[in-house]
């Protein structure tokens, strides 16, 4: 079956604008990215889910070329612009997918506003209770590095990323790069956001049915992956042998199937 054309485009929300880009036509799929990523985390993964959907894959807000934000950034804020976007492209109720951060935002938007998401997809994405809450306060940044007149910085955010990505496709990291040092003054504001996050409260109001899947590669998201199933009432789980932290790029094929096969269940 033949990929679809990827489209780029701008929504207008009453806060700004969210870049976003689309493939496909039919039931909506919004994916979510991780930060600090963009919407070209899923530039390979739009084509091939839009043989059979409308597959969206928006720019969080703050991120990318989304608008940003005046307050201090937090998982219901980001929340909040799914749904403006939502709102925008006039979709009253949608196929969800969310990676790390984005899958922080996805449980969000799932518990809060129930009758917006009919599937869930949480893709290696952290499961954050008040014990993960208090390792976080303690772990160093993920990716915030201080500016260097030399340049050095740049090379020490693309060594503190480099052991999480495959040492066979380079360009990956590269992309990341060029996403984080668009958002270089806020690199890290995603991940504070996650560490604040009360995730526990907020998972078992789940009521879409749910994936749970995760990169058995990924040592942040997969030893998280039994709690956070286990918190979600209606879910299933399933691995990516192989999978890395940016598990949507590195196997988008694989990626793409096991959402589609999920998403296309009738049960």
């Amino acid at each position: 079956m033949q990929k679809r054309k990827v489209i780029r485009a701008f929504a207008n929300t009453p806060k700004g604008q969210i870049h976003y880009a689309t493939a496909g036509q039919g039931k909506p799929v919004l994916l979510v990215h991780q930060t600090p990523r963009s919407w070209d985390e899923y530039r390979d993964v739009l084509p091939i889910l839009g043989q059979k959907f409308r597959a969206i894959a928006m720019d969080t807000v703050d991120f990318g070329d989304s608008y940003r934000l005046e307050e201090e950034p937090s998982i219901e804020i980001y929340a909040r612009g799914v749904i403006a976007f939502l709102d925008a492209l006039s979709i009253e109720r949608t196929f969800l997918v969310g990676h790390h951060t984005g899958g922080v935002i996805a449980v969000e938007v799932a518990a809060t506003y129930p009758d917006r998401v009919e599937k869930l997809v949480l893709s290696s994405t952290p499961y954050v209770d008040a014990e993960n809450r208090e390792l976080r306060k303690t772990r160093p940044p993920v990716d915030e590095v201080a500016f260097r007149e030399d340049g050095s910085h740049l090379m020490e955010l693309w060594q503190k990323r480099m052991p999480f990505y495959p040492k066979d496709k380079p360009d990956l990291l590269r992309r990341f790069v060029l996403d984080a040092l668009k958002v270089w003054d806020r690199v890290e504001e995603g991940h504070r956001a996650v560490g604040r996050y009360r995730m526990e409260e907020k998972a078992p109001l789940i009521k879409a049915p749910t994936l749970v899947l995760a990169g058995t590669g990924d040592p942040f998201s997969y030893p998280r992956l039994g709690p956070l199933s286990q918190s979600i009432p209606d879910c299933r789980t399933a691995e990516i042998r192989g999978g890395m932290v940016p598990m949507v790029d590195q196997m988008p094929e694989t990626f793409a199937k096991i959402v589609m096969d999920f998403l296309n269940d009738p049960s």
